[in-house]
């Protein structure tokens, strides 16, 4: 597949570093590592993280700005919600979730990793193909 930019936030290299805990081809472009956390993320089609957890003593956890194409968000125990360009996603700590591509569609958001104290990311198992592939 291309690699494409699909918004302004140039798309970045292939995300190796954490490869282990995606299933499929992701990409990361960190647009700033100073004072808050905030990285471009795009998953080619199919491709979504497993499931995981930002843990943190106090503040943390998560927001996701959805930029481009269309996506998933769960949170353990709950429905999918379906993402476009525009959505926006409160994540607070603690909350396991996934969150990725559609299986026919490109997918970006910048993630934001709110501060907080003693924050952690914990990955867990993938996200059952079963179940990713009941989504529509």
């Amino acid at each position: 597949m291309e690699v494409q930019n699909l918004s302004v936030f140039p798309t970045g290299g292939k995300n190796d570093a954490y490869a282990q805990y995606f299933v499929g081809q992701s990409y990361l472009n960190m647009l700033t590592t100073q004072g808050v956390a905030i990285g471009n993320v795009t998953f080619e089609p199919g491709c979504r993280n497993n499931w995981h957890i930002h843990h943190a003593k106090a503040g943390g956890g998560q927001i996701l700005l959805c930029t481009a194409g269309r996506g998933w968000y769960q949170a353990w125990g709950e429905q999918a919600r379906e993402l476009h360009p525009g959505d926006v996603v409160v994540i607070p700590p603690e909350v396991k979730h996934w969150h990725g591509a559609a299986r026919d569609s490109w997918f970006q958001h910048l993630a934001v990793e709110v501060p907080g104290e003693d924050c952690r990311n914990e990955w867990c198992e993938p996200v059952a193909d079963e179940e990713y592939d009941q989504l529509k």
